[in-house]
């Protein structure tokens, strides 16, 4: 495999070589008959062909190399035009021809060299298609790659309609590439023989390549006489069941000829005796007659009879089906019922329970209000007994000043009456001085109790005020507890209610169950046919009122679907049931409007 590819390599690199030589040495455009274009396009071939997997089929093998060039339109978007025109090709039927006719679209866009290097770089995609040692997957290919962009500089100029790619037969032809070799100096002579040499040993391998498809073929052709020779025994057995069905086809014509003859001869007899018949006809048509009309008269009686019991089979299966719809109507009514009663009676128990918290909590607050009323008291006691306490001092102060202003006074007759007892009196003065500065000192006291008593005072006020606010959030929740005390009525009042909508219920379901009996013991054989269910009506279908324990569910026995009592509140005789029952007050107007309208016809 590293030989085959290094040959190729050369190959390539010669025909690119002479291609261009030629290109240059012309200074046109190429066409399609240019024999070194020819022989490029045969080397690029056998490169994308070396190393390519076999696909295998039921018809044989299969090894084209216009796979790997299909991706070039899923990672370049710019090569989709190349493939939808190769596709589109009439005269291409094989996937060699749409490869070649790719090769020769992608060579006249200038970008043979592009595509291929996408391919080169996606390695991982071709190998899905090449073996790991093939020319495209190893160096060898992006070698190639880079000998092809010296080709964007030629101008080709191809037609594939008259081409027939299919068909041809790439062979290289190495007389171009010897030629070369003879003219080139004698330096390089030794490196260009070792180079034919190479493409020797290259022709070598191709034709044992080439031997091997031979035998492909040989074995495929083989295979095809084999199917041959089938097919022709099995076109003899046909063409002789062929004359077997002619030999039928004349047999059933004779006897069809003979069945023609007898069923003329029948036909005769037959009309012959239909004569007959028509006589006999005649003579018994009157009789037959008379016969029709009473049997028509009976007939009539009998779909007379008929009909009327037709209409009382209807109200039978109408009564049964209502029946049967009242059973279950009764039966889920009297589970419902039983589960508002537990309901009902969770409730109260939890009313309960509220009322009682309720209730010691007004003790609590009761106990509280008389605790503060009672330190209200005690404080506003005190305070009184401090204001008394107060007035005494002042009452004494004022006596001190009084006592203090008649000292003064009587000190100064002294000294204008006695001036000879000064001594005495400045004593005297002196004891009065003191008595004063005692005096201050009372007052000074007096005034600091007095002031102690003020601070008092002060907080006494604000303790007051304190309680104040506290009698305030006494009377909050003396509001509160009247306010608790009306929903208890309330609650009280709804307890009496729902105990009357209970007993209500109970008479309701010692009724529906004496009607469940009834029922039961006129018809046991009935079968349920469901109405409305109560879970899926949560408001009246009329009013759209949302349903309570006070306003219950009631159904309609004519439509059934679930009302509340306002809105279903009227009676009426149904068909079904004996007795009136309860319809809503659409069905109640329908089935009036239907009894006028029938008593008027």
């Amino acid at each position: 495999m590293m030989e085959e590819r290094v040959n190729l390599m050369h190959m390539m690199k010669l025909s690119i070589k002479v291609l261009l030589q030629s290109a240059l040495s012309l200074g046109r455009s190429l066409d399609a008959d240019h024999a070194p274009l020819q022989q490029f396009f045969v080397v690029m071939e056998h490169c994308l062909k070396h190393g390519l997997r076999v696909k295998k089929s039921f018809i044989g093998q299969n090894k084209s190399f216009f796979g790997p060039l299909e991706l070039v339109e899923k990672l370049c978007p710019e090569a989709s035009d190349i493939a939808t025109s190769v596709r589109n090709l009439p005269e291409l039927k094989t996937a060699v021809g749409r490869g070649r006719a790719w090769l020769y679209l992608a060579l006249m866009q200038k970008k043979l060299a592009d595509y291929l290097k996408v391919l080169v770089d996606n390695k991982n995609l071709l190998s899905e298609f090449y073996e790991p040692e093939a020319l495209m997957m190893e160096e060898e290919g992006t070698v190639i790659v880079g000998l092809l962009v010296g080709l964007n500089v030629l101008d080709a100029n191809l037609c594939l309609k008259g081409e027939d790619l299919d068909s041809q037969v790439g062979v290289i032809d190495f007389s171009l590439y010897i030629k070369d070799v003879q003219d080139l100096d004698g330096g390089k002579e030794h490196e260009r023989i070792t180079d034919v040499l190479d493409q020797k040993n290259y022709v070598e391998e191709l034709n044992r390549h080439l031997s091997c498809t031979v035998g492909d073929l040989q074995t495929k052709i083989d295979g095809l006489e084999k199917t041959n020779s089938k097919l022709q025994e099995e076109l003899s057995a046909a063409t002789d069941r062929i004359c077997s069905l002619q030999e039928e086809q004349q047999q059933l014509r004779e006897q069809n000829e003979l069945i023609r003859e007898k069923s003329e001869k029948s036909v005769e007899i037959t009309k012959q005796d239909t004569k007959i018949e028509l006589e006999t006809y005649k003579q018994t048509r009157q009789g037959l007659d008379e016969m029709y009309n009473d049997v028509w008269k009976q007939l009539k009686e009998e779909r007379k009879a008929r009909l009327e019991l037709e209409k009382e089979l209807e109200l039978q299966i109408g009564m049964k089906t209502e029946m049967e719809i009242a059973m279950k109507l009764l039966e889920k009514d009297t589970h419902e019922k039983q589960d508002t009663l537990v309901a009902l009676r969770q409730q109260l128990e939890e009313v309960k329970a509220i009322n009682l918290q309720m209730f010691h909590k007004v003790q609590n607050a009761e106990s509280s209000l008389q605790q503060k009323n009672e330190a209200i008291t005690s404080f506003e006691e005190k305070t009184n007994q401090v204001m008394s306490s107060m007035k005494q001092m002042e009452e004494r102060l004022q006596l001190s000043e009084r006592a203090r202003q008649g000292a003064e006074e009587r000190s100064r007759k002294l000294r204008q009456e006695l001036g000879g007892r000064s001594s005495a009196l400045q004593q005297q003065l002196a004891q009065l001085h003191e008595q004063c500065a005692s005096l201050e000192k009372e007052l000074k006291s007096e005034k600091e109790q007095r002031q102690a008593l003020q601070r008092e005072l002060q907080r006494e006020k604000d303790t007051s005020s304190l309680l104040r606010a506290e009698l305030q959030q006494v009377e909050g929740l003396k509001k509160e507890l009247r306010e608790l005390q009306d929903e208890k009525a309330e609650l009280q009042k709804i307890c009496d209610e729902q105990e009357q909508a209970l007993q209500e219920m109970g008479l309701h379901l010692s009724q529906s169950k004496l009607k469940m009996e009834d029922i039961k013991e006129v018809n046991k054989a009935l079968k349920g046919h469901t109405w409305l269910k109560d879970d899926e009506a949560t408001h009246c279908k009329q009013c759209e009122k949302e349903f309570s324990i006070s306003r219950r569910k009631h159904h309609c026995r004519n439509c059934g679907h679930i009302f509340c009592s306002s809105c279903s509140s009227s009676e009426l005789a149904l068909p079904s049931y004996p007795r009136p029952v309860r319809v809503c007050d659409g069905c109640h107007t329908l089935l009036l409007q239907r009894c006028s309208s029938s008593t008027s016809s």
